[in-house]
């Protein structure tokens, strides 16, 4: 899995690189105290995990993560607690509280490896298996139109029914393949496939209006095309 730090401390990256050597299946590829520098190399090279600061002079992580057209997984590495709550609805695989040790930072990784995997899954996978209740349903992709957070639950909408999942927003993406499924606003995920028209603050779905929201319409136009 290949990866890069961005982090304006040099220390905060030396302990990334040091953690990083002890992972076997980490590639620690790059490190950059200059965000803009990174997003040079974004643009030229394939990455599938980022370690980020939040907190940097030019640029705050969350908004560099957020002018990204490709967004590979994202662990943040930051000092500060507060945006726990963002980075929750950012995706974020993990959110890592300076000072960490191996053992925190192995744990991270290991959650960004195991969905690193599903992602990178075959495409001959067409269903998963969604908790209800007492029970496990199967659902295929190719029935779902979009997902829905409903409090502690998620509702799975399909072309004939709807299924309450209780499950995290999150935990109900990681799930699902990336390239068929797009997030499009904080309480919503939508199947690529089932979009009949895109436009600037909404998507249409059999004739239902989802909200689009700005922090995820790169990312949307990116996989449309």
């Amino acid at each position: 899995m290949k990866a890069i730090a961005i982090d304006d401390e040099p220390i905060a990256l030396e302990i990334v690189r040091s953690h990083a050597a002890k992972v076997p299946f980490l590639d620690l590829r790059a490190e950059f105290t200059d965000a803009f520098k990174a997003l040079e190399y974004l643009q030229k090279e394939n990455i599938d995990l980022i370690f980020l600061d939040i907190k940097m002079p030019d640029i705050s992580g969350i908004d560099f993560f957020n002018s990204l057209s490709k967004k590979p997984l994202l662990i943040f590495t930051t000092a500060y607690s507060e945006h726990a709550v963002t980075s929750f609805e950012m995706d974020a695989v993990d959110y890592l509280l300076k000072p960490f040790s191996l053992a925190r930072f192995i744990k991270g990784c290991n959650k960004a490896f195991e969905l690193y995997n599903f992602r990178t899954a075959p495409e001959t996978q067409d269903h998963l298996y969604i908790k209800t209740g007492y029970e496990q349903q199967k659902v295929l992709f190719e029935d779902i139109l979009y997902l829905e957070a409903t409090g502690n639950y998620v509702t799975f909408a399909l072309k004939d029914k709807k299924v309450l999942s209780r499950s995290t927003f999150s935990e109900a993406q990681n799930l699902l393949p990336a390239h068929k499924f797009a997030r499009v606003h904080r309480s919503f995920i939508v199947a690529i496939h089932q979009i009949d028209k895109v436009e600037r603050h909404q998507v249409t779905i059999n004739h239902k209006t989802i909200p689009l929201s700005e922090a995820y319409r790169q990312n949307l136009t990116s996989l449309l095309h």
